[in-house]
């Protein structure tokens, strides 16, 4: 068993590394979930590796350390890939239930609240953690079916309010983590020596490493803009921006929002492409620009570039 757990934690560490390699737009929170299944897998190697039942709670302690937050940060994940923005209350609640979560975990050993007696084994040349489940385990498994029900109603919410702009990508990594669940009721209902959910996990990031690394090759291939008006020799972004903003009217302004998008619109970024970058609706941008362009007085954005070219 340590060999396999060795095994999975350097594909754990070589996934992350290739994730921070190939991946140019990265997810703060899918970053953090390559970490997560990472910590997981070190956790199960030093349990294996334990001599002392104190050092294989520690391990034990560990590898929970990681699945408690990696079920955070997948949900995280999806709400980012739904167009949903993410509050500061909503990451400190998370963070805070994962906290509770952990340190009712955390308590293996000294209370008979998780675990009410563990003992060591050993199995060939590994160790494995023998427990007899207390009364607070139950609230792992509430846990865990509280974010994959979240996770779920996110994109059926973000589907039927038409806010996705990947509705199946974030529909396909609910299918990895309801397989990860799976295999974890699997594996309670069935005694195994080994933990196959870190084997799971080391899919379920590969899986999401080659989408992630193929999305983002295809979405500028489609998204190349052709060009539509000969440009100055010379003339900047910040210029052409200040040439746009001669055009409105006195005592009218572009507020944040639209001024990111007149930025995007004269990069020659089609309106798809605008709406991945800023986590938009590509109907939400259409309003926008729409907008944007009734107060710089054009009708569509080759007229904008007409205006700009003529100065």
């Amino acid at each position: 068993m340590t060999i396999g757990y060795g095994i999975t934690l350097a594909l754990a560490v070589g996934l992350l590394i290739a994730y921070s390699i190939m991946v140019k737009n990265k997810e703060v929170w899918l970053t953090m979930l390559y970490i997560c299944v990472t910590v997981v897998n070190l956790g199960y190697l030093l349990l294996s590796m334990a001599k002392t039942v104190e050092f294989a709670i520690f391990g034990n302690d560990v590898a929970y350390f990681g699945s408690v937050f990696l079920s955070m940060c997948m949900l995280l994940t999806i709400v980012r890939l739904c167009g949903f923005k993410i509050k500061k209350l909503h990451i400190v609640i998370c963070i805070m239930l994962g906290i509770i979560m952990f340190a009712i975990i955390a308590t293996s050993g000294f209370l008979p609240w998780y675990y009410k007696i563990v003992s060591l084994e050993i199995v060939g040349s590994s160790a494995k953690l023998v427990k007899e489940y207390g009364p607070l385990h139950h609230v792992y498994f509430i846990y865990l079916l509280s974010y994959f029900a979240s996770m779920i109603a996110v994109i059926i919410h973000s589907v039927v309010k038409k806010k996705i702009g990947k509705p199946k990508f974030a529909g396909f990594i609910a299918g990895i983590v309801c397989s990860n669940i799976i295999v974890w009721l699997f594996e309670k209902l069935v005694s195994w020596d080994f933990e196959f959910l870190s084997v799971t996990y080391i899919i379920s990031e590969l899986m999401l490493l080659l989408l992630y690394w193929m999305m983002q090759d295809y979405i500028p291939i489609r998204d190349i803009p052709k060009p539509v008006f000969h440009e100055k020799k010379d003339i900047n972004i910040k210029e052409k921006m200040d040439m746009a903003l001669s055009l409105l009217t006195e005592g009218d302004s572009l507020s944040p929002r639209e001024m990111e998008i007149l930025k995007a619109v004269l990069e020659n970024k089609k309106r798809r492409n605008i709406a991945f970058e800023m986590r938009l609706s590509e109907n939400t941008i259409k309003t926008y620009t729409r907008n944007l362009y009734n107060k710089l007085g054009v009708s569509s954005r080759e007229e904008l570039y007409q205006r700009i070219s003529e100065k």
